[in-house]
């Protein structure tokens, strides 16, 4: 489908669920033939220049959803590829340390925005919108001081693990996403019945789409398109602004130790160290235990200098 006609057809589509925050929300299936859907060659250039780890199949569900990302969800967008100057490199050195697609940071944008904090409403969190049980199974602390799943180091690399294991089990890096949305077992079944349990090809994402659920029927396409676009972000008209990236040093204090005291010792302001420590879902150290918080980089010895006073304070390096 050309890229006048898809945005003709979306015209005349009611358009009102576009506006509901794309993150939080099931999105609505928009029908299309069961067989795989042949490539079209409305960015055939920008697709083979980008040469990306991860297949880029280029359809008429990714073109819908890059005339989204163009159009009525283009600002949210851009708020997107804003956070990715944040939290970008950090998830890509995780991947590349694995030798696994960068383009999966874009799984990560999909599924959050980007934000640290994001909270589902079938009450996913974080960047990679772990449940409570798959968190714990990845070795994720969850209780009522510390919620790993906000931490974007410990996160993402849970997040691997997981994406690495559904990989070996389905051997296609669109069936594994499918399953990291839907489950693995959801995939599983629906491939033994509709594509006699095979696995192993990219190609049969597209064989079985329409009878996964509705939200996963869109869940790659959606990852594709986002790829594509944010590779070429200035060229595909998207304004991103720059941030900067996720960085600390680490300074072990006592039990119980609050943000505000040390904001307070470092004269910043304590949003900062939320920022940073998004994990601290109260805003104060576990009470029982020496724990490291993060504090701006060059910040760690103004720390210790400051609460000296106080109870003992270390560099993660001491």
């Amino acid at each position: 489908m050309s890229s006048k006609k898809n945005t003709e057809h979306l015209r005349r589509m009611n358009s009102w669920w576009y506006l509901i925050p794309l993150v939080f929300t099931p999105v609505f299936f928009v029908s299309g033939d069961k067989t795989v859907p042949e490539a079209t060659q409305t960015h055939p250039t920008e697709v083979e220049a980008l040469q990306a780890e991860l297949p880029l199949h280029v359809n008429e569900r990714v073109e819908r959803w890059i005339d989204l990302f163009h159009t009525v969800l283009k600002s949210d967008f851009e708020v997107f590829l804003s956070r990715r100057g944040t939290y970008g490199e950090l998830v890509r050195d995780a991947l590349r340390a694995r030798g696994m697609p960068e383009d999966l940071l874009y799984l990560a944008m999909m599924e959050s925005g980007l934000k640290p904090r994001a909270i589902s409403n079938a009450s996913a969190v974080g960047l990679w919108q772990f449940m409570s049980p798959t968190a714990l199974q990845y070795g994720l602390r969850v209780d009522s001081y510390v919620d790993e799943r906000r931490d974007p180091i410990g996160a993402t690399e849970a997040a691997l693990d997981y994406l690495h294991w559904l990989h070996g089990r389905f051997g296609s890096w669109y069936l594994a996403a499918a399953a990291y949305n839907a489950g693995p077992g959801r995939v599983e079944r629906v491939l033994r019945r509709y594509a006699d349990g095979r696995v192993g090809d990219e190609n049969l994402y597209w064989e079985i789409v329409d009878h996964l659920p509705k939200e996963t029927r869109e869940y790659v396409p959606r990852l594709i398109a986002a790829a594509i676009l944010a590779k070429n972000a200035s060229a595909y008209g998207f304004v991103v602004n720059s941030t900067e990236r996720y960085a600390f040093d680490l300074v072990f204090v006592p039990g119980g130790t609050t943000l505000r005291r040390v904001a307070s010792a470092l004269e910043i302001d304590v949003e900062i160290l939320k920022d940073l420590n998004p994990h601290l879902v109260q805003g104060v150290t576990p009470p029982t235990e020496v724990y490291g918080v993060r504090v701006p980089v060059g910040d760690s010895q103004r720390v210790v200098a400051a609460l000296a006073r106080g109870p003992d304070i270390r560099r993660a390096d001491d």
